[in-house]
């Protein structure tokens, strides 16, 4: 799909406080892995505070992740049977659903070098996809109250941070061209009445590999990282 991706080629000298490490694994990666990577790069920030931020752009196998407070009322499944692996981590939200063909962002960023404010995080997080949607064509919108983005009713991305020290960790899931049964299991976020979607009902054909330097391009943009070499 001809898509145009266009260059990131901005990078930094060491030193400059948006300095950004960027890592982009091309097999699936299993989330407590995945999750291991962001503590230990937490725990770097805590400790060096000049530590260049990071960012995981990445697909899981099939699981299931409930935030801290979340309750198993939004599970369709015994929990201690799940059809999936099932992690309670520390994270905000309810449950939701990674597997192949979603694109995650995972992003340990320190928000002293922007605004100690959740609220104007979680919505610059929605402000990348929506413009990444725009790019393509398609009405990214949010909903008064909710934390997320859909297309026509349907929604395609979810967004669940957590923050200790003003640090943060985990990011957000953007529905490409993943099978969507195993939202059946769960009540995604916690909200009955809304449906998800994939971008590939609007773009058939339309692969994770397209979307993906579109999310980077659009975090460099917002964000303002500097790319170490």
């Amino acid at each position: 799909m001809p898509f145009d991706t266009g260059k990131l080629d901005k990078t930094c000298q060491s030193g400059n406080s948006l300095e950004a490490f960027i890592f982009e694994p091309t097999e699936l990666v299993t989330f407590p892995r995945a999750w291991d990577w962001q503590k230990d790069w937490q725990k770097s920030l805590f400790t060096e505070p000049n530590f260049p931020q990071g960012i995981w752009l990445l697909q899981h196998p099939n699981c299931f992740t409930l935030g801290r407070g979340a309750s198993e009322a939004n599970l369709c499944f015994d929990p201690k049977t799940p059809p999936y692996p099932l992690y309670r981590i520390d994270r905000g939200g309810e449950v939701t659903h990674h597997l192949p063909g979603q694109l995650v962002a995972y992003l340990v960023l320190d928000l002293r070098r922007y605004q100690t404010d959740l609220n104007w995080y979680l919505r610059k997080i929605e402000q990348v996809l929506i413009d990444l949607l725009g790019e393509l064509g398609l009405p990214g919108q949010r909903i008064a109250g909710l934390t997320g983005v859909w297309v026509n009713r349907k929604k395609v991305a979810s967004i669940g941070v957590g923050c200790r020290r003003w640090i943060t960790q985990h990011g957000l899931a953007l529905n490409v061209d993943c099978d969507l049964k195993g939202f059946d299991r769960i009540i995604p976020c916690g909200l009955s009445g809304h449906p998800v979607g994939r971008l590939d009902y609007w773009l058939p054909g339309i692969k994770v590999k397209d979307v993906q330097p579109l999310l980077r391009r659009g975090l460099e943009r917002h964000f303002g990282f500097c790319w170490v070499e």
